[in-house]
């Protein structure tokens, strides 16, 4: 039995497009990691749902999908609302901890929503967008991505407001997905700390996704905090060879998106959990090696600059052990058997993020 954590923030779920695919998060889903009843298992006090949009939408079809994913949020907190509420601020979240529920945020993965308009990015805000990842896996009217990274070699000159204009709003800039140069530039142009809300150390697995060791000391410096992800791609060079190895990528990329145009097929949907099926078979990195990370981030910047983003519900395979959300505890557990204090683990589950969280809304400057 996991031992309790006081508070746990996971900044980065991909649940919002699962919902569209006619997911009810009142049910304990077989093939979710994240829902409702798991939230509550797992002890979660706040869950940022993320709004991504792929690269290879039109700005059009990018708004309008944000736009939906947005309603289907408000629709479903809405109808748990005895289990959850929405929340826009660090003080509404800690209002809902008192009364039993869980806070569900709004984050923007991918800012091509905006459409190269402030006034646009100042819309999300309002609906309840708290902080923008700035590019998925390409290149956008804002910055270069770690996928591409050839337009505008770091932010463009629209980037550039469009950071200026999220320290105003007391929006966090979120670098996870982007490419080294333009990380440097946020480091450079943001007047308030950053964050990367889902991302892996490079020194560990070499993805281009994750941060490198200057990276996590600029991030130190900044002030701001690189949230582990969960996803093994990410986590391990040997899993990415086993992967490769299988031939099951490609077919799944195939069937994915087959499922993805047609959700309600019954077929579709069965090839798609066949593919997870084959996937959860592999020889997968253990969630010991989520917490490998986190003392990599932590002997390069420090206890106070490390949290947790899953990317629960936007991966297709997860740590062994680590299967869905209900099951945040282990590595917390594992911190206290790697001699972790209380405090430590405290600041890891959820503080540094709410620490960074309320100096990004109240506008304090770096």
């Amino acid at each position: 039995m996991s031992k309790s954590v006081p508070f746990i923030l996971d900044s980065h779920c991909d649940t919002p497009s699962q919902i569209l695919r006619f997911r009810n998060l009142a049910l304990d889903n077989k093939w979710s990691h994240v829902d409702f009843p798991k939230l509550v298992r797992g002890g979660i006090d706040a869950s940022f749902f993320a709004l991504y949009t792929p690269a290879t939408l039109s700005p059009d079809e990018s708004t309008a999908a944000a736009l939906r994913m947005a309603a289907a949020v408000y629709d479903s907190v809405e109808e748990n609302s005895d289990v959850a509420a929405l929340a826009f601020s660090t003080d509404q979240i800690m209002e809902n901890k008192e009364k039993g529920l869980v806070s569900i945020l709004l984050g923007m993965e991918n800012g091509a929503p905006i459409q190269k308009s402030l006034s646009m990015l100042r819309m999300f805000y309002r609906l309840g967008v708290r902080y923008m990842t700035l590019t998925h896996n390409g290149d956008n009217e804002i910055a270069d991505s770690a996928a591409e990274g050839n337009r505008w070699h770091g932010l463009s000159p629209f980037g550039r407001e469009v950071i200026r204009e999220m320290n105003d709003l007391g929006m966090i800039v979120d670098v996870a997905h982007v490419s080294d140069e333009t990380f440097y530039d946020c480091i450079k142009y943001s007047r308030a700390p950053i964050v990367s809300t889902h991302s892996c150390c490079r020194a560990l697995c070499g993805h281009r996704r994750n941060m490198s060791d200057d990276m996590l000391r600029a991030l130190r410096d900044n002030g701001g905090v690189i949230q582990i992800n969960f996803y093994p791609c990410f986590l391990s060079d040997e899993f990415n060879r086993v992967l490769a190895e299988s031939g099951i990528e490609e077919e799944g990329d195939r069937i994915e998106a087959a499922f993805r145009a047609d959700p309600a097929d019954p077929a579709k949907v069965s090839a798609w959990h066949g593919i997870l099926d084959r996937l959860e078979r592999l020889e997968r990195p253990s969630y010991k090696v989520v917490v490998d990370h986190i003392d990599h981030a932590v002997s390069i910047a420090g206890i106070d600059h490390v949290g947790i983003g899953s990317d629960f519900d936007g991966i297709s395979v997860t740590p062994a052990g680590l299967e869905d959300i209900s099951k945040m505890g282990v590595v917390f557990d594992e911190m206290r058997r790697r001699g972790y204090s209380e405090s430590d683990i405290d600041k890891v589950a959820g503080g540094n993020f709410m620490r960074i969280f309320k100096a990004v809304e109240t506008k304090k400057t770096l």
